[in-house]
């Protein structure tokens, strides 16, 4: 009746502990014991009984209200011995179900405290029982580590049937009437599986690992892609549906890009490969071998498809003539010491900007291959961007800071302080260049004034470190990615997308 919480502490603490939800007060707790406990569950009909399930053992508690106590009772297990990871108790509180890291269930009774028998006979699930639920007719719908989910017959404990799902089971969560459930696994994918012939349809999709890079494509915002260890995934922006998934296994992808002409996503690997892909299909274009020693860490395709400027873990910043057939390297510039982080090219593909780890941002000519303009702080630059009018570049690094730098003689500007704690990853700016965007290990999604320099929306959701940011080419959404896998949209605010930047050279009044 949703009167009680009962909560159970951590390896550190191990006890338990009863709540009024009401007034958010502790009612009755217990001492600590020295087994972990994995799961914790109210009895069906009863508001002062509880089980526990713990690495070798199980209690029933009953709870005395009045007098503020907790009294435990180990289950007697007999010659049993199993890791127990999961509970689940029938509706009529006689009989407890636990799912093991065995990959079998023990069946108790309750009223007794005593074992039962355990299943399903001569039949053990690989890598543990994760998740367990019981359905109405007794059955008991079982997920386990290898992906896979069967429904196990309550009377003689044998297997009626089962399916597998991608990734270890992580929860089955029954509809009202029983007759679905959701099914989360660990590479997060929800499957919508029906609960009599056990057929998992895929409803959603994530990534499960860190997401380096997004892009979209040229002047479109309806699709973007984001890359991670092991894939690309392309994604529809409205319905946030995965279009289509591109995997490379036992390989990381560090780097992303769209060609201008929407006919391929080129992308950088931690193998020193640049591959490309078709973006319908997802079918292998042409393979760049040994771009790079170590990884391939940046990337930016000129705007008239002709070219790819990208960049490595060692420094060198190379230009890559991309043919119909065959892909040469025009040029390699070595002045980096560390890892290139970014690269943007100007408007005209004439020149290019690469920030590195090393404390140093370089403008490149990328038709004559020679430095330009060098720029110095003592911060492992993160990433760097040009003004929309290009006349000013905007940086971001281990320091915290954000700084921005002259591109005609590389000096800096004007310093802002990002964040309070934590070095800023990503940077982002809108069409007109009147608002910025960033974040980092603060977690934050941060949208500044350009010319004022403050924040003046500041977003939370993220649970990782923020690993990119990008704003959509129609700049009505903002969408940041993060080391936890998590991908947020969010909606630029109404004035942010009407400003416009001010024309500020002074023009000839004609009716003079």
């Amino acid at each position: 009746n949703e009167k009680y919480l009962a909560s159970a502490g951590g390896q550190d603490d191990n006890t338990v502990v009863v709540w009024e939800v009401e007034t958010g007060k502790a009612v009755c707790g217990a001492p600590p014991s020295t087994n972990v406990i994995n799961q914790i569950k109210f009895f069906n009909n009863c508001d002062n009984k509880l089980i526990t399930v713990q690495n070798f053992g199980i209690k029933i508690w009953s709870a005395d209200f009045t007098l503020k106590k907790l009294q435990p009772l180990q289950v007697n297990l007999g010659q049993m011995k199993r890791q127990i990871v999961n509970v689940a108790i029938d509706p009529s509180d006689t009989y407890a179900y636990c799912g093991t890291k065995t990959g079998d269930v023990m069946e108790i009774s309750v009223e007794r405290a005593l074992f039962k028998r355990i299943g399903p006979v001569k039949k053990l699930f690989a890598q543990g029982v994760t998740a367990l639920e019981l359905l109405p007719n007794g059955d008991i719908l079982i997920g386990s580590g290898d992906g896979t989910v069967a429904k196990v017959g309550c009377n003689d404990m044998r297997i009626k049937k089962q399916s597998k799902v991608l990734g270890s089971v992580t929860s089955i969560t029954l509809t009202a009437d029983a007759t679905h459930f959701f099914c989360g696994t660990s590479q997060s994918n929800i499957y919508w599986v029906d609960a009599d012939s056990l057929t998992p349809e895929l409803r959603n999709t994530c990534h499960y690992e860190r997401i380096n890079d997004i892009a979209f494509p040229y002047l479109y915002s309806e699709v973007f892609a984001t890359c991670s260890i092991n894939d690309i995934r392309v994604w529809n922006s409205k319905t946030r549906q995965e279009i289509l998934r591109i995997q490379v296994p036992n390989l990381e992808c560090i780097c992303i890009g769209l060609m201008h002409d929407g006919k391929s996503i080129i992308s950088g690997w931690d193998d020193g490969k640049i591959r490309a892909f078709t973006p319908q299909s997802g079918k292998l274009m042409y393979v760049i071998n040994d771009a790079h020693n170590q990884g391939v860490t940046a990337l930016k395709p000129t705007s008239d498809c002709t070219r790819v400027v990208s960049g490595g873990m060692q420094g060198e910043v190379r230009i890559w003539k991309i043919g119909r057939q065959t892909q040469t390297m025009e040029a390699s510039m070595k002045e980096h010491r560390g890892r290139v982080n970014d690269i943007q090219l100007r408007k005209n593909d004439e020149q290019a900007v690469s920030a590195s780890s090393d404390g140093s941002c370089i403008v490149w000519d990328i038709k004559s291959f020679t430095r330009l303009v060098c720029l110095f702080e003592s911060t492992m630059f993160k990433q760097v961007l040009y003004h929309p009018d290009e006349s000013q570049l905007l940086t971001t690094g281990s320091d915290r800071k954000i700084t921005y730098w002259d591109c005609f003689d590389g000096q800096a500007i004007r310093m802002l302080d990002g964040s309070e704690d934590g070095e800023i990853n990503a940077l982002a700016i809108t069409e007109q260049g009147e608002h910025f965007v960033s974040g980092g290990e603060d977690k934050l999604v941060r949208l500044w004034g350009y010319d004022e320099g403050e924040t003046q929306y500041i977003g939370e959701g993220h649970s990782g470190t923020l690993t990119k940011i990008a704003v959509s080419p129609d700049q009505r959404t903002i969408i940041s990615v993060g080391s936890e896998g998590a991908i947020f949209i969010w909606e630029v605010p109404e004035e942010v997308q009407l400003a416009r930047a001010d024309n500020e050279m002074p023009t000839l009044n004609n009716d003079k």
